[in-house]
């Protein structure tokens, strides 16, 4: 009889196991974060993205990292991929990956693996590695090769070598350059299937974002899942929502899918100015029986502005930002924040998602459209705790105030609560601050003679605590090294009730060191770089007669070129120094993030001035590190409205910084 029930309870945690690849849990209310961008070397590096978990904490649940694997490439995104379980890529080895999915287990974040199956990398034409795992070694052939591959390319070179392909075609669309893989091969699902066992046991990834699925049938998704056990998976199906549907189903609704039609429609709207493009029913969180489905973005590394990467479209959201993600946060489905977009506002973002929270806004939440006119325009979305008004455009009057309260507002875009709900709101999330700031406390209740009662100090308020109106702003005031605990909660009647809780990590500012460049330089130049670079190098030359003044190897020197100061915006200014003989000025000079390859992120030839500056659109007329030379205005700039440095709408600044103001440089002390 004990083996009998042995039996059993293996066979239910076998089951148990199946049951949770559901490709997307039921009525989820986490948030996702790409933890990535087109050439985030630096800013996404494994031990970066660690040091960020306690500002990830209570807001993102899940992050998405870049593909992991190891690739023929010294620097790459990931897409060609080449090694399944060596995971020492160019974010970095696989000790620092493990720590940092280790450290966002404990801080109850999930990592989402890059997973590129489609297609993989060789050395030749046909050679895959060899990789043992578990005691089993694991190798493709070209047998795993579909037959069609690169347009009959693949197979014109397998007849000329004497070599096999599958018999099979490919499935889906094909990928040039790399070759497909034939997903109806036994060999390949076996790999695939170990590799993301390996991904789950023995790295710790808690789901998988699959690349390019149109590439094979959806049905291996779902068989993948199924020997994975994951609970998380979202296919990149970049195609009309009929078939993005058709694709999910074909995975046996074991994955969840990009919702890229929610995408366009908030793309239209903002570029077209025309927000009623928003009540659009072409997408996925607007169908009942795939909202569970639905993984919303407003940007992606695909859509991104890649500045000056050769053969790249850009398609990105051109203003706005923040009214998109407004949208985004309040919407149905699981929204994915693009990480440019949280570097660039972090408080802002965040706040959203505390409101998104308030309200108990799932994936599967119910909504109804409130305003819809070109100016404007507002859902109503109903959550398991409340209901979140969002308003984005501009001209709108407020909605009623026996209903709603606002509880944030920016350029373009307003937040309001049911008055219902009867909590606090607190306008300033959790996280890390430089300076003092004011936090605004808010009742949302539709009590008129309620109030806030709050305390600083980490106790619980009550009814003795000191109590304020609504919409009172508290001073936040800055001491250095230590965590300021906000707690507000609603009193009513005498009582208190909701209490909610902010933190607030005021940290010493990280010393930097600077370099000086050594005297004796015959020739130099200076750049402001991207706000994400972390290495900077040259190429300057001359065509007639042809010189080159940096090494004649690109991308060029890095000896040279010293990491000097801060430009006010915060962005780093990198000096290039000649010290040769050649006594020619050069003719030109580009800068480069310092990756070879497809991959870099450079400047256009800029025309050499000695002593000149230069930002990634050309050259300044004189020195901008410490003035606002080349700020590019927001295309909607009025009056009122606040500007950093970098010519971005920002609210009303609270952090240190040198601001534009109606026309004016305001410093922020």
């Amino acid at each position: 009889m004990k083996k009998v029930f042995t039996l059993i309870a293996s066979i239910c945690t076998a089951l148990g196991a199946f049951a949770q690849t559901n490709g997307w849990p039921a009525n989820y209310s986490g948030v996702m974060l790409q933890g990535f961008y087109w050439d985030s070397y630096n800013q996404s590096k494994w031990t970066r993205l660690e040091k960020r978990a306690d500002d990830f904490a209570g807001y993102f649940n899940l992050v998405w990292v870049p593909q992991s694997g190891k690739t023929l490439n010294a620097t790459s995104m990931g897409y060609d991929p080449y090694y399944y379980f060596n995971q020492n890529s160019s974010f970095g080895t696989v000790d620092e990956l493990k720590s940092m999915i280790q450290t966002f287990k404990n801080k109850g974040i999930g990592t989402i693996a890059d997973v590129v199956v489609n297609h993989r990398n060789t050395t030749g034409w046909f050679t895959f590695p060899a990789e043992t795992w578990n005691g089993e070694t694991y190798q493709m052939l070209s047998t795993d090769i579909v037959r069609n591959d690169d347009g009959g390319a693949t197979l014109t070179e397998a007849n000329k070598e004497g070599v096999s392909l599958s018999a099979n075609n490919d499935e889906g669309e094909g990928w040039g350059g790399m070759r497909d893989l034939d997903h109806k091969s036994a060999n390949v699902q076996k790999i695939i299937k170990a590799y993301e066992k390996f991904l789950v046991n023995e790295i710790g990834y808690e789901g998988f974002r699959y690349d390019m699925v149109k590439g094979f049938a959806g049905s291996h998704v779902g068989d993948y899942n199924d020997a994975a056990g994951v609970q998380y998976s979202v296919g990149e199906c970049w195609d009309s929502n009929t078939a993005i549907e058709n694709w999910i189903n074909a995975t046996g609704k074991k994955s969840a899918a990009f919702d890229f039609q929610f995408r366009y429609g908030v793309r239209d709207a903002i570029n077209g100015n025309d927000w009623s493009k928003l009540n659009s029913t072409n997408n996925l969180i607007h169908d009942a029986n795939y909202r569970q489905y639905a993984v919303t973005f407003v940007e992606n590394h695909d859509m991104q502005d890649r500045g000056t990467t050769t053969g790249y479209t850009p398609d990105p959201i051109k203003k706005d930002t923040l009214a998109a993600n407004a949208y985004l946060l309040a919407m149905p489905g699981t929204p994915c924040v693009f990480y440019t977009h949280y570097l660039a506002y972090p408080t802002e973002i965040k706040a959203m998602i505390d409101a998104r929270k308030a309200a108990g806004i799932t994936n599967q939440s119910n909504y109804v459209n409130f305003r819809s006119t070109k100016a404007y325009f507002a859902n109503n979305v109903t959550g398991t705790k409340g209901n979140l008004l969002v308003y984005v455009g501009s001209g709108y009057s407020e909605p009623s105030e026996a209903q709603w309260v606002r509880v944030l507002n920016g350029y373009h875009y307003s937040y309001y609560l049911n008055v219902g709900m009867n909590v606090p709101f607190i306008d300033k999330p959790s996280g890390d601050y430089d300076d003092s700031f004011q936090a605004t406390l808010t009742a949302v209740t539709n009590n008129a003679g309620a109030k806030v009662v709050y305390t600083l100090d980490g106790t619980e308020p009550t009814a003795n605590s000191k109590a304020v109106t609504s919409g009172t702003k508290v001073p936040v005031n800055k001491v250095t090294g230590t965590t300021v605990t906000l707690k507000a909660g609603l009193l009513v009647n005498g009582a208190v009730q909701n209490v909610i809780t902010r933190t607030y990590n005021f940290k010493e500012p990280e010393q930097e060191t600077f370099e000086t460049p050594a005297a004796g330089y015959t020739f130099t130049a200076y750049f402001i770089a991207p706000e994400d670079w972390e290495d900077c190098k040259a190429w300057a030359w001359t065509n007639t007669p042809k010189i080159n003044y940096t090494g004649g190897q690109w991308p060029g020197d890095s000896e040279h070129v010293y990491r000097i100061k801060k430009a006010s915006d915060g962005r780093n200014v990198w000096q290039w120094c000649y010290y040769g003989t050649e006594t020619t000025t050069p003719q030109y000079i580009i800068f480069n993030n310092g990756q070879s390859g497809v991959g870099v992120n450079q400047t256009k030839d800029l025309t050499f001035t000695n002593g000149g500056w230069y930002q990634m659109d050309g050259t300044t007329t004189s020195n901008p590190a410490l003035g606002i030379n080349g700020i590019k205005a927001d295309a909607q700039a009025e009056n009122n409205a606040w500007y950093n440095i970098a010519g971005q709408r920002v609210s009303t600044p609270t952090q240190k910084g040198l601001y534009l103001h109606n026309g004016k440089k305001i410093v922020i002390r």
